[in-house]
């Protein structure tokens, strides 16, 4: 059987395989065929984000679910967590995303919500990955008078900022607040700004003109160099950074420093502890996240269970655990009690809520974890042999882990998303860190091709 789906969806170079008009046509054939609940046709609906290729995956998902009897809600752009809010809003039975979250306008990516507005689990993407490799589909096509139609909704915007809005306290106001955010000419455009500037906020916005290549172009959560500079030259009380498809959050603070998804999990869990509402005083995260992090969570007195890199996995792991407040580092960040995805959005309001609170600054509150120093590598690659099967590797990271003993850690993985490899070192000194993440790095590039 074939594989499609990687650790956040099916995702590659837009116009090749996988994300091809073809593959798109299959996938929507079979959510529509596979999701049909009581007998009736299938309900989907199908976002995205800003990217051009969007118009052409688009088509071609709703062709696949009009073909099979299903009725595509076309609601055009809009944040993935926008199209699980709407997937469970609108009652249907999936929910497609069009988008590659973090990667160039040249990557395109499909993620499917069920119709809790939850992401798939793998047995889910199994049942879809079996069907489309196994010809089965031409033999389940209806009769022409039992096909499907496409509707576009156009209100959804609206719905979705009310839903938003309502996750941010009544009892406070962001009034006199001013805040920076880079939408990454992605899909928080045009909604991240409407939230904030109706709850009061005095907001100035950058990277908000997507023409289709832009997206995530040295801009959004993974390049917030134009953000320090603006929240600097503005004054503001803090910079908000979205991804593409507008489930991450990276902030910066008043004094123009970037804070990891980690530290702002650490401000939100902190305040939530205070409060009692920190169910089973449990913060749940990944592999990925940094050292500080645990240690935060010991010196705090909340219990940290760590997950696969993943948000699925996170979330996973969080209604396992019953649990209300999980993430990793990158920015994706789950408040159970207010969506049932990460949500960049509802991310940084939790953080504003936070600082007015506590009556401090963001860099005050930035201090409550310290950060080890953390250097990651991303080598391009073209297979990803177990990295169990190099004993070259293996021997290289055994001797790191050694020389690092208790004062840090390494961990080489391959991306879910990307035809990449990993390695990422924790350790005492930048110096040290980067000295040994180079070692292993090194090895990487001679043992895999």
């Amino acid at each position: 059987m074939g594989k499609l789906f990687g650790t956040d969806g099916v995702r590659g170079e837009a116009n090749h395989y996988p994300m091809n008009a073809e593959t798109a046509f299959k996938v929507g054939q079979t959510v529509a065929h596979l999701f049909k609940r009581n007998g009736h046709r299938a309900k989907v609906v199908i976002g995205k984000d800003t990217r051009i290729s969007g118009y052409m995956l688009e088509s071609s998902l709703e062709a696949g679910i009009t073909s099979m009897g299903g009725d595509s809600y076309l609601v055009g752009v809009l944040p993935t967590p926008g199209i699980a809010f709407a997937t469970q809003s609108m009652r249907a039975d999936a929910g497609i995303v069009i988008s590659a979250s973090h990667n160039p306008y040249q990557d395109n990516g499909l993620k499917i919500f069920d119709a809790d507005g939850f992401k798939l689990t793998d047995a889910q993407e199994y049942a879809i990955e079996d069907l489309i490799f196994s010809d089965r589909l031409s033999m389940l096509l209806p009769e022409a008078k039992d096909m499907g139609k496409a509707i576009r909704i156009d209100d959804i915007h609206g719905r979705y900022i009310v839903f938003l809005k309502n996750s941010f306290p009544r009892n406070l106001s962001m009034e006199g607040i001013k805040i920076v955010m880079d939408t990454a000419n992605g899909a928080t455009y045009r909604i991240a700004p409407d939230v904030f500037g109706e709850l009061g906020a005095d907001i100035t916005v950058i990277h908000n003109t997507p023409n289709g290549m832009n997206i995530n172009d040295r801009c959004g959560s993974q390049h917030t160099q134009d953000l320090r500079k603006a929240v600097i030259e503005n004054g503001a009380s803090l910079g908000l950074a979205f991804d593409g498809d507008g489930d991450r959050l990276i902030a910066v603070d008043e004094k123009g420093s970037e804070l990891t998804g980690d530290q702002l999990l650490i401000i939100c869990a902190y305040v939530m502890k205070k409060e009692g509402r920190l169910k089973n005083n449990l913060l749940v995260s990944t592999v990925m996240s940094n050292l500080g992090l645990r240690v935060a969570c010991k010196k705090y007195g909340f219990q940290n269970h760590t997950s696969n890199v993943g948000d699925r996995y996170v979330l996973a792991d969080m209604l396992r655990l019953d649990a209300v407040i999980g993430g990793e580092d990158a920015g994706h960040m789950i408040f159970l009690d207010h969506h049932k995805t990460g949500d960049g959005i509802i991310a940084a309001m939790q953080l504003i809520a936070a600082m007015l609170k506590e009556g401090k600054p963001l860099s005050e509150l930035a201090q409550l974890m310290d950060v080890f120093p953390q250097k990651l590598v991303n080598i391009d690659v073209k297979s990803k042999p177990d990295i169990t099967t190099l004993p070259k590797l293996m021997a290289i990271i055994h001797q790191v882990e050694q020389a690092l003993g208790e004062e840090g850690r390494v961990l080489v993985r391959y991306s879910g998303t990307q035809n990449m490899c990993r390695v990422m070192v924790e350790g005492p000194s930048r110096h040290a860190t980067e000295k040994y993440c180079q070692q292993i790095a090194d090895v990487v590039k001679s043992e895999i091709k």
